[in-house]
């Protein structure tokens, strides 16, 4: 099977210690954000899970502890972006994430790590041109690093309007003029451009719009064949195989304007104070009312297969 841990939060940017006690005890313990008493218990043993998918915009918390996931399949996505303290306020220097990409892909492998350059949004600062020219620049940067690169254009949630009024739709017109550009720049960087949850529009460009994280990415990763069961996402865009996140929305402490997985930075603040290493819960610990539930866990790989 395969664990996520970057749908809701930045574990690897945040709450390394605490993943690292986790895959020490070999158990972690999720909330259903909706129906908080129900209560996901799952094993975090290699002989179970077949894969841990990671999304961040800081993995170097996380290299002191890569040991404890040796016997692990790993996919790593890094969001490195071009905004500003002004969009990102808690996001390091960029020159140092691409940096600390480079160390990761020489640990994990070139087919265990993507680059995610997204959300795209278009102000006076962050112009049509200098979207090309820092991707261009990024791009360079990580070539022989990756074979990925991620897209996607902002998306207006109830949550980042409120966070991030100004913020506007990306014309289909721009859509297409970045997205011919930035396939054209990834190609000749050796990587393969996939827009996220953006429909096919950008297929005629060259761009693969069958999903930025797919089982056969997973594959990849791990040099295996996966049997993984069907499964079908609550947003009908979205064709990616995401599934058991770890996560726990309103904890991620970047702070950036876009985000759609934090409410309001007092909550987050709050919330994250409710952390403790020691927990197997990212948030508090059990609760007298809790309904937990062993999640039934066994591997996907097929014997004898590999894709090599």
């Amino acid at each position: 099977m395969i664990i996520n841990t970057g749908q809701r939060t930045d574990i690897p940017a945040f709450y390394s210690e605490w993943f690292a006690n986790r895959l020490k005890e070999g158990i972690v313990c999720v909330r259903n954000p909706y129906y908080p008493n129900q209560v996901s218990r799952y094993r975090l043993d290699p002989s179970v899970v077949d894969c841990i998918g990671f999304c961040t915009k800081n993995p170097e918390p996380m290299f002191k502890y890569m040991n404890l996931l040796n016997n692990y399949g790993q996919y790593w996505f890094v969001t490195i972006t071009p905004y500003g303290r002004d969009i990102e306020p808690n996001v390091k220097d960029k020159h140092k994430i691409i940096e600390d990409f480079k160390y990761l892909s020489s640990i994990v492998g070139i087919n265990s790590v993507g680059w995610r350059y997204d959300p795209i949004f278009i102000t006076d600062k962050y112009s049509i041109e200098y979207h090309l020219r820092a991707f261009e620049k990024m791009a360079s940067s990580l070539e022989g690093y990756t074979k990925t690169v991620v897209i996607s254009f902002i998306d207006l949630y109830s949550k980042v309007k409120r966070n991030f009024p100004e913020a506007i739709e990306v014309s289909r017109e721009n859509r297409l003029l970045i997205g011919k550009k930035f396939v054209d720049i990834a190609s000749a960087h050796g990587m393969i451009l996939k827009p996220c949850a953006e429909g096919n529009e950008l297929e005629v460009f060259g761009a693969d719009c069958g999903g930025c994280m797919k089982i056969s990415d997973y594959e990849k990763a791990i040099g295996k064949k996966l049997n993984a069961p069907k499964k079908r996402e609550a947003r009908a865009e979205c064709t990616c195989y995401l599934s058991c996140d770890i996560g726990a929305y309103n904890t991620c402490k970047h702070f950036c304007r876009y985000c759609y997985a934090n409410s309001e930075t007092s909550k987050v603040l709050t919330i994250s104070k409710l952390h403790n290493t020691n927990s197997p819960f990212l948030i508090g610990n059990y609760q007298k009312d809790d309904i937990i539930s062993d999640v039934a866990q066994k591997s996907w790989i097929i014997k004898q297969e590999s894709i090599f």
